[in-house]
């Protein structure tokens, strides 16, 4: 029976949900079916799938694998047609339980597997579907399907730039995926804090085992667990056949009740400033475990390099970068200077060298070996938080170009 959803108007945002949570979850599962329930209910609904795997649309389309945003692009662009791509070259629409409804997916896509960055792939995919009007398409949900166990500043697309208005976390019971669920609702916070709109609606528990240890987990974060979706062999089985839970009576009544609550926005409310991700003692704790008082004992050079010879260790040469940083120089100009300070204090980046690029605008040299391109000190949270992400993810990089915060790009 539908929810009687107010009519889309030509013109208007599409009320966007972010699904997270560690591969292997069953995010996929899960969203295709509440993407479904939603359609089923009266809305119209377009499910994303924002993973390099790009299956995220494969059992809502009865099974077949969507050509990619990313792949589409590329073959229009070999053949020198860019200009022609299309919305309807990459946006698929299918009928679903037997045509009671009609839903929408995109597979954004990535690059070859270890062919490149997934995270890079999916910001180009974005700006190229704001570029097709995303913002102004008549749809009344956007279901985004994330993978949830990589920190990388394509994958935090959704909370960096506060596309998403919400996210639900997908979990289990078991210490994996609430570790990535922790990170997960860290990360949320910490975009909040710095301005970001979206927020956390709760955690869903998956493939649930009746141990508790989900909610337990909810309980000392201060989130709501919205739903609890038990494990099925058959509703595996039609999962793997690419068919919908909701053929289920129990689940079709789970999934139908959650989709409800989120049309209503009768969902427990979320104030962000009171989730509270855990400290890693905290986070064992709730497993009943602690984390041992001891330093493991360091591995010999003997060891590592066994009958080999022993290398001699670099010398470490110090550059006193605090002394050097360019923030002393007088000849700086205002907005550059806000810049080196704000790196300095907020994220410990020291500035050793500043230009200005008649092309790229101000660009920054860090610790000596890192080259920042901000381009100018505009939307300068975004830029700062893009670089927090970056560091708390410990992936390496040496060149950063943040002109575009919505499709950072570093290597």
């Amino acid at each position: 029976m539908p929810a009687h959803p107010k009519q889309k108007q030509t013109g208007s945002t599409a009320r966007m949900l972010a699904v997270y949570g560690k591969g292997g979850m069953g995010k996929s599962f899960f969203t295709t079916n509440l993407v479904s329930k939603l359609a089923l209910l009266g809305n119209r609904v377009l499910q994303l799938g924002c993973d390099p795997k790009h299956d995220s649309c494969n059992a809502l389309f009865g099974g077949v694998s969507l050509p990619t945003l990313g792949d589409v692009w590329r073959e229009f662009k070999e053949a020198g047609r860019e200009d022609e791509l299309a919305p309807h070259h990459v946006i698929f629409k299918t009928t679903i339980m037997n045509g009671a409804a009609t839903v929408y997916g995109c597979e954004i896509g990535g690059p070859e597997v270890g062919r490149g960055c997934g995270g890079r792939g999916i910001t180009f995919g974005f700006d190229m579907l704001e570029k097709f009007g995303l913002s102004q398409w008549a749809l009344d949900y956007i279901v985004m399907d994330f993978l949830g166990d990589v920190v990388c500043g394509g994958f935090a697309t959704p909370l960096s730039r506060s596309l998403a208005e919400e996210v639900i976390i997908l979990c289990g019971n078991d210490r994996q995926s609430l570790y990535a669920a922790n990170n997960i609702a860290s990360a949320a916070k910490y975009f909040a804090s710095m301005g970001g709109r979206t927020k956390l609606l709760g955690l869903v528990v998956n493939r649930d085992d009746g141990s508790g240890i989900a909610a337990r987990f909810a309980e000392k974060i201060n989130l709501p667990v919205l739903a609890s979706i038990p494990l099925d062999r058959k509703v595996r089985e039609l999962a793997d056949a690419c068919q919908l839970a909701l053929q289920d009576p129990r689940f079709d009544a789970l999934f139908d009740r959650l989709a409800r609550q989120i049309i209503d926005r009768t969902l427990p409310t979320v104030k962000m400033e009171e989730v509270r991700p855990l400290e890693y003692k905290a986070f064992l704790s709730v497993f009943g475990a602690e984390e041992p008082d001891i330093v493991p004992e360091g591995a010999t050079a003997e060891e590592l390099f066994g009958e080999h010879q022993i290398r001699q260790p670099k010398p470490i040469i110090t550059l006193d970068l605090m002394e050097r940083a360019v923030g002393d120089k007088p000849e700086m100009d205002a907005p550059t200077r806000m810049v080196v300070k704000r790196l300095l204090k907020e994220l410990g980046m020291y500035v050793t060298e500043a230009n200005y690029d008649p092309k790229k605008g101000m660009m920054l040299t860090v610790d000596g070996h890192t080259t920042i391109c901000m381009g100018n000190a505009d939307d300068l949270d975004s830029k700062l938080a893009i670089l927090a992400a970056l560091q708390r993810s410990g992936e390496q990089f040496r060149y950063v170009d943040l002109r575009r915060p919505a499709s950072p790009f570093y290597r």
